[in-house]
């Protein structure tokens, strides 16, 4: 089957790099459980990327970084702020809270993203024992609204955060369509700008199951890594999650993959945006197209493009873009769009 469509990039499939390179690792025997070469020089290839100081684990996904990046920092009677969009409120089928023991405080915001503003209200109740102890500020780059935090802005964050004793956890599993759409390098987006703890993705950027938890502030790690074992995060042949990330950055990889996930997003974006009935709703700032449609019509829209419909109230969906997607299938999508749309106008 091969339904190409817009609904996510974990739809797409891996680099041929990535595949070479999990195959080339694929000999003989090595110690497992990450005491092996390939792990030692991915987490050293981690540190190059994000700072000599940082202290990096390697996971195989995403929720499961997410969810021992914040276990690894509360008890259960903290807080962790997030936006009500984010990704361990609304696709984590509660894993924060049911591993960490702690609370979610989604925030309506208008575009994914957090600010101090947002936040100010849910900063309440500190010593006291009837509510929860704020503790974490988790957020998403880019969010899954598909906007992007400039570094000046995840500063100001990181600065709000630890003047209330809060740490700053952000979500990257798209950390390089971000990081590619602002034209900066990783660590001056997070670890310069004051974030603490980075779930690191690459799965949805062309990896086949490579994810890392990172330290940027690595007196936090403690006792990280029984907390990943615990968490069952602790790949045995951790060699081929390795080999992922090693790949992920040789000949920058991860910077052509979401470069074109970018582009691609843009194209689709310029192609459709000045058709009267679709109605844009989200800068497109990474891989993501938010968009209002007639109702009607994407039902029949989706029995030919896989997508999902974002919001069913407002008729809002969401197309992502990914590594693989090329000119051809926005080209015949917007051509199918169009057609449809004057069939039912």
């Amino acid at each position: 089957m091969n339904f190409r469509g817009f609904a996510s990039d974990n739809n797409a499939g891996v680099s041929p790099e990535v595949l070479k390179k999990i195959a080339k690792v694929n000999l003989g025997h090595v110690v497992g459980y990450g005491d092996d070469p390939f792990t030692s020089t991915a987490i050293s290839i981690l540190k190059e990327h994000f700072g000599s100081r940082t202290t990096p684990f390697l996971v195989f996904t995403g929720t499961g970084a997410n969810v021992l990046s914040i276990a690894a920092v509360v008890n259960s009677f903290h807080s962790v702020i997030c936006a009500e969009t984010s990704h361990i409120h609304e696709d984590e089928c509660g894993a924060p809270e049911h591993f960490s023991g702690c609370k979610l405080l989604p925030v309506i915001t208008p575009d994914g993203k957090l600010t101090p503003g947002l936040i100010k209200p849910h900063l309440k109740g500190f010593n006291f024992e009837h509510h929860s102890q704020p503790r974490v500020i988790s957020i998403s780059q880019s969010t899954e609204m598909g906007t992007v935090y400039s570094p000046e802005e995840i500063k100001i964050l990181a600065d709000f955060a630890h003047s209330y004793g809060l740490i700053l956890h952000i979500d990257g599993a798209r950390l390089a369509n971000a990081t590619v759409s602002l034209g900066v390098t990783f660590k001056a987006m997070t670890t310069d700008q004051g974030a603490d703890i980075l779930s690191f993705g690459g799965t949805k950027n062309g990896l086949m199951a490579a994810e890392s938890v990172i330290f940027l502030n690595s007196k936090l790690a403690g006792n990280f890594k029984y907390l990943r074992k615990q968490g069952m995060q602790l790949a045995s042949k951790m060699r081929f999650i390795a080999a992922q990330l090693i790949a992920y950055f040789e000949n920058d990889l991860w910077k052509r993959n979401a470069f074109h996930a970018n582009e691609m997003a843009r194209l689709l974006c310029q192609l459709v945006k000045d058709i009267p009935q679709v109605k844009i709703t989200q800068k497109v700032q990474s891989n993501g197209v938010f968009a209002i449609l007639p109702k009607k019509i994407i039902p029949i829209l989706q029995k030919e493009f896989f997508f999902y419909v974002w919001n069913e109230e407002r008729g809002e969906v969401r197309w992502m873009t990914s590594f693989d997607t090329t000119e051809e299938d926005i080209a015949g999508f917007v051509a199918r769009l169009k057609v449809i749309i004057r069939q039912k106008h």
